[in-house]
C-alpha cells in the first residue's frame, strides 16, 4: 500500500482508503501526482470534480490547506458528508451532489478545478471545456489525472488488451490528445501533458490489491507492459482575456398559431 513516490499518500490509513474507494485507481496517488504540478496554496477554492467518495477532497485540504468542494453525481453527498466530518475537515470540505454537465456554482468561483480519474466520463465533448471554464477564475488552474493511453489507438485494439477492452473504454485518451483537445477550445493555455513513468506497474499493483479476481484486466496490463495504457496528466490555466458565453438552458416559448394547410 505504501509507495516511495507518494510520501504524502503514505500517511493515510490503508483501511480508511480502501473503505473510501470509488474506482479502480488509487485516488491519493493520482491526487498527489497532479498536485505536484500545480501551485496549491492554503485558502484556494478547489473544485474536486467527480470526487467519488471524497477521499481525494479530504487529502487536498489536509495536505495543502485548500477549501474543497467535493462534487460527484454517482456517490451520495450525505455519505461523503459523514466521511468528511469523521476526518475532521467539515469546515473546509463541502460535499455536493451534482452533474458535471449542470454545475451549481457561480462563474469564476474557483481558483483550481481538478478531476481525479473521472474527466474521461464527461470531458471529451468538444463544447465541455467552454462550459467548465466559466467556473474558473482567469489564470486559475485546470488539472486532470487518471487512466489513459500512451498514444492514441489507430485501428484495432492491440491484441494484449482485446479480452479486457469494452466499448466504454473508448473514452480513454493520451495526454497529448487531451492537450490538443483543450487547446482547440481557445479558452485555456496548456502547460503540461505527460504520462506517469512506469504508471502501468502501479496500476497493476493496485489492482491486485483491490480487485484480485479481475483476471482479465490484470492479464491485459501484464501483457501490455505500458505500451498502450498508462496514467496520464494534463495541466492548463484559463486565459485572462476570453469571452465565455452562457450556455443555452432553454428556448423562450413563442408559439404562434397558424393554419396547418391551405384553405
Amino acid at each position: 500500500m505504501n509507495n516511495d513516490q507518494f510520501p504524502l499518500s503514505n500517511k493515510y490509513n490503508p483501511e480508511w482508503l480502501l473503505a473510501s474507494l470509488s474506482g479502480a485507481a488509487n485516488p491519493l496517488w493520482l491526487a498527489e501526482w497532479l498536485a505536484s504540478a500545480i501551485k496549491l496554496r492554503p485558502g484556494m477554492r478547489v473544485l474536486d470534480l467527480g470526487c467519488g467518495r471524497a477521499c481525494s477532497s479530504v487529502f487536498l485540504h489536509r495536505e495543502f490547506g485548500c477549501q474543497v468542494w467535493a462534487t460527484d453525481l454517482w456517490f451520495s453527498a450525505s455519505e461523503n458528508g459523514q466521511r468528511i466530518r469523521d476526518a475532521g475537515v467539515s469546515d473546509h470540505v463541502f460535499p455536493i451532489h451534482a452533474n458535471a454537465l449542470a454545475l451549481p456554482f457561480a462563474t469564476e468561483f474557483f481558483d483550481v478545478i481538478l478531476a481525479i480519474d473521472s474527466f474521461f466520463y464527461y470531458g471529451t465533448d468538444d463544447l465541455y471545456l467552454n462550459y467548465l471554464a466559466r467556473f474558473l477564475r482567469p489564470g486559475g488552474y485546470l488539472g486532470i489525472a487518471g487512466a489513459g493511453l500512451v498514444t492514441e489507438i489507430e485501428g484495432n485494439v492491440p491484441d494484449p488488451l482485446r479480452v479486457w477492452w469494452t466499448p466504454d473504454l473508448n473514452c480513454l485518451h493520451s495526454a497529448d490528445w487531451w492537450g490538443r483537445h483543450w487547446t482547440r477550445s481557445g479558452v485555456i493555455d496548456v502547460e503540461l501533458t505527460d504520462t506517469m513513468p512506469d504508471g502501468w506497474r502501479l496500476w497493476l499493483a493496485w489492482h491486485r490489491i483491490i480487485a484480485p479476481n479481475n483476471l482479465s484486466e490484470i492479464a491485459a496490463i501484464e501483457s501490455d507492459q505500458g505500451k498502450t495504457i498508462a496514467y496520464v496528466r494534463v495541466v492548463a490555466r484559463r486565459r485572462d482575456r476570453v469571452d465565455l458565453t452562457e450556455p443555452f438552458q432553454s428556448m423562450p416559448a413563442q408559439y404562434v398559431q397558424k393554419p396547418l394547410v391551405h384553405d
